[in-house]
């Protein structure tokens, strides 16, 4: 009898079609983030049972845009960049489980369908959208990181643009921001292949980082404007009020979570 091999689909008999290999996973990466406050109210519908809102500051989002090489422990993705290099822009809240705050992905866009499933499997409700951001440079017309520099950021899906940035650093900050500074809380949901049987996978995880480095990080200010879209909902998290903008640039690794609960999200 024969056996098939690979973490993920296509499983072969050598599995070097796997689209994604097993964790852990290495991520370096250039980060913006934009940070505001909206409707609680539009958090909490977001919400599944059994996560609340977080008690303080509820309504706070975090608009994240990250540009990222990735690569498996064999660092072979690194030499093959169109394996390694993608761009992803999130929406995160915070959450509250069992009197702990978490951090909880609501929308997140990727370029590359190995993002995809490596989101799926790790809880993210990842899609496939169009995002970019300014890169720093030492030379020429592309920002530094200093004072005053300036970075755009855009996210577009299904030839929609659904949110556009302007981030203007001021000075060096002791954090990136506080909305996106937790540990994950995320439903992993799978429906069932027979009709009306519900879920077949309904899991609700925490996630972390397995180690993490950064450069200083700068704070800042910033022009942020989402639109409507008849196939996505990041503007129901309407902007009320802007609390701040982050640059920094990161290394971390993920390699794996823990089971927090399952079968009890209520989902449909």
């Amino acid at each position: 009898m024969s056996s098939v091999r690979g973490y993920f689909h296509p499983k072969t008999a050598t599995g070097e079609s796997s689209i994604v290999p097993a964790p852990p996973w290495h991520y370096s990466g250039d980060v913006l983030t934009v940070e505001y406050r909206t409707d609680p109210e539009r958090v909490r519908e977001l919400l599944p049972h059994p996560l609340e809102l977080a008690a303080e500051d509820p309504g706070a989002v975090a608009l994240v845009w990250a540009d990222w090489q990735s690569c498996s422990a064999s660092r072979d993705e690194l030499l093959d960049p169109v394996r390694a290099q993608y761009k992803e822009t999130l929406a995160v809240v915070r959450c509250s489980y069992r009197g702990q705050v978490y951090s909880r992905c609501v929308y997140i866009w990727v370029d590359k369908d190995f993002a995809v499933v490596r989101g799926f499997h790790q809880g993210y409700p990842k899609k496939l959208g169009s995002v970019h951001q300014t890169r720093p440079h030492p030379f020429g017309p592309a920002p530094r990181i200093e004072a005053g520099a300036r970075f755009g950021a855009t996210l577009a899906a299904a030839d929609r643009r659904l949110a556009q940035a302007v981030v203007t650093l001021r000075q060096p900050s002791p954090t990136g921001g506080f909305v996106n500074a937790h540990p994950m809380a995320h439903h992993r949901w799978l429906p069932s292949i027979e009709k009306g049987k519900g879920l077949a996978l309904d899991e609700l995880v925490e996630s972390g980082t397995a180690s993490f480095e950064a450069g200083q990080a700068w704070a800042g200010d910033a022009d942020l404007e989402l639109f409507d879209s008849p196939t996505e909902e990041l503007a129901r998290l309407a902007v009320r009020e802007p609390i701040a903008a982050y640059y920094r640039q990161v290394g971390v690794v993920w390699d794996g979570g823990r089971l927090l609960e399952s079968n009890t999200s209520g989902a449909e």
